[in-house]
């Protein structure tokens, strides 16, 4: 069958990974399953792995079937204690596509239980997962995140903080919020590339396109290429809404093929430098700002509508006891919080305990720490303290064994 692995042998390097970042709503899901066809119809072995808790990226790859997450899979299998049985079958799925012409293949992370927890904790720990099943030695070419991109911290920046992936595409319309959201992500990735990440941009899609070139100026001003335009299509939304390919209009499949090729033979245009615009610069896109304009202060007697002198209140300050709190973990976490804040001035963002790697936190929004147990924890430290006073940039610690820790 065409599809199966053409391109990928034995002792190759681990699938390009591409990631697709963009505002949620603008067709993200749409743009990255018609690529991860056309990659596979161009006889590559491609991977699309959606990274949002609405776990609805591959439906239409699978004629609208929802896919198991990972999340929810694994919580059953833990309920039922049997973590230890969770196999790559039971999270992994493959479908043929355009009248079996090829094989792709889906995973959905999805996220954690409504209202018990961070979406990009979920994320994070689902990445987890798929790396202690061995997906960097999987015979695929191609694995394709479709990524929530309205926010682009804890988790759903992993792709960047870890440079997982190599390269990231980001997707866009011409309106002032899918904008605002592209820049913050150029500026996310722009930060971790100057942390020491490897991961580049590639550069804008522009989805729904009106023609008006309010998308082509903000790719200009921050120094980024159109990769593709893909015009509003009636026939197009009627396709995506019935859970088939935008592939089967020649036109789309056209376009497709343009960009799946470029990215193959690796001859996108060359992104030198991406400057992201701040907030005033970004506004005057979209008209005259007044840059003369200041917010009011609000003091205490307007909050509390009383004197300011009759109103007595603590200092504010962070105290170390009351962000360990706040993670809603047991007793040795918090204490790693706590001395990780008061020596070394890490202040711990997310936390995690996994069955396997033990406790892993967070620090500073994106750099992970792989603490295991709560033994040797003194040398832990001493390791943390080291890389600190090295100046060496770092964004992965595993301190499981601290005699021969590993950093990236």
């Amino acid at each position: 069958m065409a599809g199966q692995n053409n391109n990928h042998r034995p002792g190759d390097p681990s699938a390009r990974m591409l990631a697709v970042y963009g505002k949620g709503g603008m067709g993200k899901s749409f743009f990255t399953t018609n690529l991860v066809a056309k990659l596979a119809l161009t006889g590559h072995r491609v991977l699309q792995l959606g990274c949002d808790p609405k776990h609805d990226s591959c439906n239409a790859l699978f004629g609208g079937a929802s896919l198991p997450t990972l999340g929810d899979t694994w919580r059953q299998f833990r309920e039922e204690g049997r973590e230890q049985d969770l196999k790559v079958h039971h999270v992994v799925f493959k479908t043929p596509i355009m009248g079996e012409r090829a094989t792709v293949f889906g995973c959905e992370i999805g996220g954690p239980e409504v209202g018990r927890g961070c979406g990009g904790r979920g994320i994070s720990f689902g990445f987890d997962v798929l790396e202690d099943m061995g997906i960097s030695r999987w015979a695929l070419d191609y694995v394709v995140m479709d990524f929530l991109g309205d926010v682009v911290c804890g988790g759903f920046a992993m792709p960047l903080a870890r440079s997982l992936a190599e390269e990231v595409i980001i997707l866009c319309g011409n309106d002032r919020q899918s904008l605002y959201a592209a820049n913050n992500i150029a500026r996310a990735t722009e930060y971790f590339a100057r942390m020491g990440g490897r991961t580049r941009l590639l550069g804008l899609v522009i989805n729904r396109d009106d023609g008006s070139g309010v998308a082509e100026r903000f790719a200009d001003r921050v120094g980024l290429p159109v990769l593709l335009k893909i015009p509003l299509s009636r026939k197009a939304c009627d396709l995506a809404d019935s859970f088939q390919l935008a592939l089967l209009d020649e036109s789309f499949d056209a376009l497709f093929g343009s960009i799946a090729q470029a990215i193959v033979s690796r001859t996108t245009p060359t992104v030198k430098q991406v400057t992201p615009l701040d907030y005033q610069e970004f506004m005057a896109l979209f008209g005259n700002v007044r840059t003369d304009l200041s917010p009011a202060s609000a003091f205490v007697e307007d909050l509390f509508d009383t004197p300011a002198e009759s109103v007595t209140l603590p200092p504010v300050h962070l105290h170390e006891a009351a962000i360990a709190e706040r993670l809603d973990l047991g007793a040795p976490a918090k204490q790693v919080a706590t001395r990780l804040l008061k020596e070394l001035g890490l202040y711990v963002t997310d936390a995690t305990v996994d069955p396997q790697k033990g406790l892993t936190l967070t620090v500073d929004g994106h750099v992970i720490i792989c603490f295991g147990s709560e033994q040797d924890l003194d040398s832990k430290m001493a390791v943390l303290a080291a890389l600190s006073h090295s100046g060496e940039p770092y964004h992965y610690v595993d301190l499981r064994r601290p005699t021969s820790p590993l950093y990236r």
